[in-house]
């Protein structure tokens, strides 16, 4: 079953700006709007950003698009991906890949492969077709009929 969508709430807002105000303080800036404002746009390819816009990032009142995100990640010397969902999210991943990678063989990669190989419409009705007998057979490994 696909992981459920969350969508972007207050508190990701606001733990957001508590990364941010830490991570700018582990490489000795201030957690101020003027002082990340002028890193900011001294390191940025693109049109400046607003004071107004920086201190809603440190406010938790907004989270920048990917290109600032990256930027901000470089500035302060760590990985977008941490800056933007923190430490947990990693390892979130890490456990799912490592489930992956211990719980799949040789044959499930080899059908994987065939079923990417395909095209769109016969990947459609492949996964219809697998999602249906999950239905059927949900969590039961002993029922083989």
């Amino acid at each position: 079953m696909p992981p459920k969508l969350k969508f972007l709430g207050m508190n990701d807002k606001l733990e957001f700006a508590q990364r941010l105000r830490s991570a700018m303080e582990a490489v000795g800036m201030e957690p101020r709007p003027g002082v990340l404002l002028n890193h900011f746009n001294a390191h940025y390819w693109g049109r400046s950003v607003t004071f107004q816009a920086v201190s809603r990032w440190l406010r938790g009142e907004a989270i920048p698009v990917q290109d600032k995100l990256i930027t901000l990640a470089q500035l302060l010397k760590v990985e977008p991906d941490v800056l933007r969902f923190g430490e947990a999210v990693r390892h979130s991943v890490r456990e799912q890949r490592a489930k992956w990678d211990e719980g799949v063989g040789y044959l499930e990669r080899e059908t994987v492969e065939a079923f990417l190989s395909l095209p769109e419409a016969q990947r459609k009705l492949v996964r219809e077709v697998i999602l249906t007998f999950a239905k059927a057979y949900p969590g039961d490994p002993d029922n083989h009929d």
